[in-house]
């Protein structure tokens, strides 16, 4: 069934009159006959009754008419909604978040991504860094969120901003009272690292930047997210190296002091996607991200 032949069969519908139809359609009577002609014998059924001076339309036609109507709008909405997909702008993207992540830029941009393209199902997943590298791999995820991500050929990274770095302190210890902490004295107190998931992570980053300065910490505890981690400074356990972000939380009994390092000690956040992906709803969600991105 031609789609052609129903649009010049409605107007005929509406009209009653194929020269008038024809006007309607800017072609001439014997081509716009030839396509009611054709649309009947794909049918195998009359849709008209011809007069000198016009058309009735049959049972049959009467019926088409309503088909037609909704066939036609489903072609022009399937055809907008192919358009919209070719353009980014409809269909789904899963989205690969982790603990602390979600505290900062991520959400904003989330936020973004979802008010620039209401019609795409956004649909997130809280994942280690292993986890989102090998759903990444297995196309379980459209891309992902996570810091110090390895160099690997398949899976690219783009680093959004880079954080700086505070101690969580109990309010009640006497470093609360502090503006700023030097990074030696994490040595001093019972550390609580995170996340305790897949490594080489943060714990391991923390650790390294510690051996550099010529001290080992003691940690106390592994755990597997900033909730966590800040959670037990608030009952007393420690201290904990958090990125500026997770400095939103807000937990009774904890301050955030920055950490004084020459250099500044800093963490990435990045973007993560597989290498080589060139699909329009990817494409969108980068360019919304890159707009977050650091000078």
């Amino acid at each position: 069934m031609d789609l052609r032949h129903l649009k010049s069969f409605l107007v005929v519908a509406e009209e009653l009159n194929i020269g008038r139809a024809a006007v309607r359609l800017h072609i001439s009577q014997p081509p716009l006959t030839r396509q009611i002609q054709q649309l009947e014998e794909s049918l195998g059924a009359p849709l008209l009754v011809r007069y000198n001076r016009g058309v009735e339309l049959t049972e049959a036609g009467r019926l088409l008419v309503e088909e037609a109507r909704a066939i036609l709008s489903l072609a022009e909405q399937a055809a907008e909604r192919t358009h919209m997909a070719a353009q980014g702008k409809l269909g789904r993207i899963d989205v690969g978040i982790f603990g602390s992540g979600i505290f900062g830029v991520v959400p904003k941009i989330l936020l973004a991504f979802r008010e620039a393209y209401p019609s795409v199902n956004l649909v997130m997943h809280n994942l280690t860094k292993r986890e989102q590298i090998e759903a990444l791999r297995q196309r379980r995820l459209t891309v992902g969120f996570n810091r110090l991500v390895p160099a690997d050929g398949d899976i690219a990274s783009e680093v959004i901003l880079t954080e700086g770095l505070y101690l969580a302190v109990n309010r009640k210890e006497s470093v609360a009272k502090k503006k700023e902490i030097s990074w030696s004295e994490i040595g001093r107190y019972p550390l609580v690292l995170f996340p305790s998931g897949s490594r080489p992570s943060f714990i391991d980053w923390v650790l390294d930047v510690c051996r550099q300065d010529g001290f080992r910490p003691e940690v106390v505890q592994e755990v597997g997210d900033a909730v966590t981690a800040v959670a037990l400074v608030a009952s007393g356990f420690g201290v904990c190296v958090v990125p500026e972000s997770a400095t939103r939380m807000t937990l009774p009994g904890v301050v955030y002091r920055p950490l004084k390092r020459n250099p500044p000690p800093r963490v990435d956040l990045s973007c993560l996607y597989r290498a080589g992906d060139d699909s329009p709803i990817l494409r969108a969600f980068l360019d919304v991200a890159r707009r977050f991105r650091a000078p």
